[in-house]
């Protein structure tokens, strides 16, 4: 007992330095900058802020001191006010001239913090009326001009009247960054000059904000639908930080870049709860750490638990913002609820300036799990409105979306928002008044200053009254409307699917057909599809599948390009398919699922109409294809977007669905290159942990073995299915050959015997060859091979699969980061033998089915004779050939 009294004390000075040590990592800055400087303008030597930061004189002999113009001087003053409420660092001292100066920084090449301090009095002989000039950037960007820190600090109504402005401005290889300061051309009865306080320079990371061709995270342009490259050449002026229901976090409480994030209240025109964690343990595995402090991510803004008030209502910010600018909208998320873990319980639609950014968003899909840090950036143009407008205002709006176990709620935890420079490289925004130069200030009488700027507090608060009170009011008549019509509940943005009149002949419509819940899909005439397709223009044709042909269109008078499909009368699929396909895409909203704008079904013509594709089917960049190879890391990503669309199927839904024809043909790629799972003309709802009997519907080569067999329909066939899809991505092989060696055209039996032979390396795709890491190869091997196996019990969920594909991400993209650090040149080469050898795993038998029939050949093509029944079907040299009922239906039986 004594030795444990004894052992008490230490053990607890032990853990009391263990959580000293942990405070004291946790707070260390996450990014270093190599260019930080701090520079406290019109004093002498060093000085400290009140946040313990050495700020650097500009005054003789600092090597940060200004170049001016011969014979004339800048001063160097204090403040006359001398406002005991303001940091004396840096806006105690300020240099001022009526001359242009310029400050030099010779700073490392890369992009760059710069921010410019202000604090609005006047100073000794300096009348802050008379203050008015212009800032550029290496005599290229303009950053302001004429531009009054007294006028806008009367117009933000800052009672301390101390401003920062900042930009990112990218400096090239040997260059410096020069910052001038040019006061507007005086006048024979005014002489105005330039002034600042403060000035900081602070490096960022690489790809912060700015994008390339090799950077993946690209803003979608929500004008364009398109993604936008933001190149170096562009400058950028910070206008909103936000951290959504948080506190503001101060520039030390930033990652290392000393950016100051505000509170969101201001702007929040609705109201909202504040979820917060503060203690969470972030997991940073889909952004850098760097990107946004802690607790931002730690707090969230979401809608509440109200769902009928949700689904009439947004959860919006109003953000003042200068008209006639582009601007980076970068939103930050991260999923702190404990209650939501799967993608689909909280999905959102996204609108920015009231235009659609995101019609399917959903945080847990985005970044692959709770407590996971992720964002995503939009660019938007605000438009000029009046000549006589100071400002706009860009709104930010979320708005509840559906699924089956959604939750009806939206979540936001931070956003920045920056101006992008224009054509003529120009951030330059007019100051808040009619007047481009000042007029001599009328007398005023005491307090008329605060009595004028209260009248433009009142008015525009009236204007925002009148705005809610007109939104009450459409909301009125949209829950009346929707009542009347029965068909309240439906959540789809307005641009697609809200109102379409059934008055209008040849117009598209929303209407209940066949056994098609109400309110799902929009209806299309088919006059309106005969003009999409210029009448069905062979020229127009994208693609043919076994339900028939499909077209490039556009719909909405050419302002949407979309993908029609229409029915072959021949095609073995008929209504049946078209309304299966209707129903399950009208209730299916994921990112990795293809959307359905509408059909048609007049004139009985069965027609859908898709979201467009724009690269195609995942097959199209495999093989027998003159497009460029997909490089490995695409096609990984590829896979692991296919998976979760599969999983979402298999698992975020409240019975499970089943697609049936997993294959290459039905994983399409959009602008991104994203994968999205598409036609479920086959898809069957399944029974949780229990086979579904039902007649064999499938493709050769990507068709169950097991449910083949027995009938028995699980969710383990559509693994089995992405198995052979992941086959085909490492190998660039068709699934089925008939013109390979009998032992080598069945793509799944050969990988599989492969693999038992050690020679799995040798078959891969040629263009992947030394692009493979050795680890990922095996564990990406390891999960197509477990996904073919003969029985759906030794099989892994498509939830395993994900996971594993992910971690195959993972270890390849760190074998190519260890790779770059040798070859600097980028050319990763990986030299050793790609081998994997499955020894655990007992022999499958061959399948004496179907997959082990003989090819023979005759005059209408090529045909597989079954073993077991002597009956010949049609070879799958085509995927458009189904499996249907094989095993007892003669309709689809030939003779050779």
């Amino acid at each position: 007992m004594a030795n444990i009294s004894i052992l008490e004390p230490i053990m607890l000075v032990f853990l009391l330095f263990l959580l000293s040590y942990i405070s004291i990592a946790n707070s260390t800055p996450r990014y270093t900058a190599v260019d930080n400087i701090p520079l406290n303008c019109g004093s002498v030597g060093n000085l400290t802020d009140g946040d313990k930061r050495i700020w650097i004189g500009d005054m003789e002999p600092s090597k940060f001191a200004p170049i001016e113009e011969r014979n004339q001087k800048s001063v160097t003053s204090e403040p006359q006010s001398q406002d005991s409420s303001i940091e004396p660092v840096p806006y105690g001292t300020a240099r001022l001239s009526y001359s242009q100066f310029t400050y030099v920084f010779p700073v490392t090449s890369g992009p760059k913090f710069v921010r410019l301090y202000f604090y609005a009095d006047s100073y000794s002989g300096f009348d802050e009326s008379l203050a008015f000039f212009t800032v550029k950037a290496n005599n290229k960007f303009t950053l302001l001009r004429n531009f009054s820190a007294s006028i806008l600090a009367n117009y933000s109504g800052e009672l301390t009247r101390t401003l920062s402005k900042e930009f990112c401005i990218n400096v090239e290889k040997d260059q410096k960054l020069n910052l001038t300061f040019i006061p507007t051309p005086s006048t024979a009865s005014s002489r105005f000059f330039a002034f600042v306080n403060g000035i900081e320079i602070v490096s960022m990371p690489t790809y912060l904000y700015y994008s390339s061709e090799e950077n993946q995270r690209r803003p979608f342009d929500v004008d364009q639908h398109d993604q936008l490259l933001i190149e170096n050449s562009t400058a950028l002026e910070m206008i909103h930080r936000l951290n959504m229901g948080g506190s503001s976090i101060s520039p030390n409480g930033d990652t290392g870049m000393f950016r100051a994030w505000s509170q969101d209240s201001p702007y929040l025109l609705s109201g909202g709860v504040i979820p917060r964690q503060p203690n969470l343990e972030l997991k940073y595995t889909a952004i850098p750490n760097d990107t946004a402090p802690d607790d931002v991510y730690r707090s969230a803004i979401t809608m509440g638990p109200n769902i009928t008030w949700n689904l009439l209502s947004n959860l919006t910010w109003g953000l003042p913002v200068d008209p006639g600018f582009n601007y980076l909208v970068r939103l930050h998320f991260c999923e702190i609820e404990p209650s939501i873990t799967m993608p689909g319980q909280r999905p959102f639609i996204i609108y920015i300036d009231n235009k659609t950014a995101a019609p399917m968003a959903d945080v847990i899909m985005w970044s692959d799990g709770r407590d996971t840090p992720v964002f995503q950036d939009y660019v938007v143009m605000i438009r000029e409105m009046r000549v006589d407008q100071d400002k706009s205002t860009l709104f930010i709006a979320l708005h509840p979306g559906k699924s089956t176990n959604a939750i009806y709620d939206a979540i936001l935890n931070g956003a920045e928002v920056f101006k992008l420079s224009d054509s003529n490289n120009n951030l330059a925004g007019p100051n808040p008044s009619s007047a481009l130069l000042p007029s001599p200030p009328p007398a005023q009488q005491p307090g008329s200053t605060s009595n004028s700027r209260k009248t433009r507090f009142i008015a525009i608060g009236t204007s925002v009254g009148l705005f809610l009170a007109l939104l009450t009011l459409l909301c009125c008549v949209v829950v009346w409307k929707l009542r009347k019509s029965k068909r309240y509940g439906s959540y789809y943005p307005v641009s697609k699917c809200w109102f379409w009149s059934d008055q209008n002949k040849g117009k598209s419509k929303r209407t209940k057909a066949s056994s098609l819940p109400e309110g799902l899909c929009r209806q299309f005439s088919l006059e309106e599809i005969k003009t999409a397709t210029r009448n069905f223009d062979e020229e127009l044709v994208i693609g043919v599948g076994g339900f028939g042909k499909v077209y490039r269109g556009f719909v909405d008078d050419g302002t949407m390009l979309v993908a029609i499909k229409r029915l072959n009368p021949e095609s073995k699929q008929g209504p049946k398919e078209f309304w299966k396909e209707i129903e399950m895409l009208s209730q299916l909203r994921h990112v990795h699922l293809v959307s359905l704008i509408g059909y048609s079904n007049d004139e009985r013509e069965m027609i859908l109409v898709y979201d467009y594709m724009s690269n195609g089917t995942l097959r199209e960049h495999l093989y027998d294809t003159d497009k460029d190879s997909l490089p490995w890391i695409q096609r990984l990503e590829i896979c692991i977007g296919a998976a979760c669309g599969l999983n979402y199927l298999h698992t975020g839904l409240k019975h499970p669905i089943i697609h049936r024809d997993v294959k290459t043909t039905n994983i399409l790629l959009d602008e991104n290159c994203v994968a999205k799972v598409s036609d479920f003309g086959l898809s069957k709802e399944g029974q949780d942990d229990k086979a579904v009997s039902t007649m064999v519907k499938g493709t050769f080569g990507y068709l169950d073995p097991d449910y083949a067999r027995r009938r028995q329909l699980t969710e383990k066939s559509d693994v089995y299915s992405f198995g052979v899809v992941l086959f085909e991505v490492l190998c660039a092989r068709k699934a089925l050959n008939p013109r390979l060696e009998e032992e080598q055209w069945n793509l799944a039996n050969w990988a599989r015997k492969c693999i038992q032979n050690g020679t799995m390396g040798e078959i891969i795709d040629l263009n992947l060859l030394g692009k493979l890491a050795p680890n990922c190869f095996k564990v990406y091997v390891d999960i197509a091979e477990s996904c073919v196996r003969d029985q759906g019990s030794q099989r892994p969920t498509m939830n395993d699969v994900m996971d594993k594909l992910s971690f195959a991400l993972q270890l390849q993209k760190e074998a190519d980061v260890a790779k770059e650090k040798v070859n600097p040149d980028g050319k990763e080469t990986y030299t050793e033998v790609l081998s994997f050898h499955v020894s655990d795993i007992t022999e499958t038998r061959r399948c004496n089915n179907i997959f082990s029939g003989h090819v023979s050949e005759s005059n209408s093509g090529t045909w597989l004779t079954s073993n077991n029944t002597g009956m010949t079907y049609p070879s799958l040299d085509s995927d458009t050939v189904k499996c249907e009922d094989v095993f007892t239906d003669t309709s689809n039986v030939s003779k050779a």
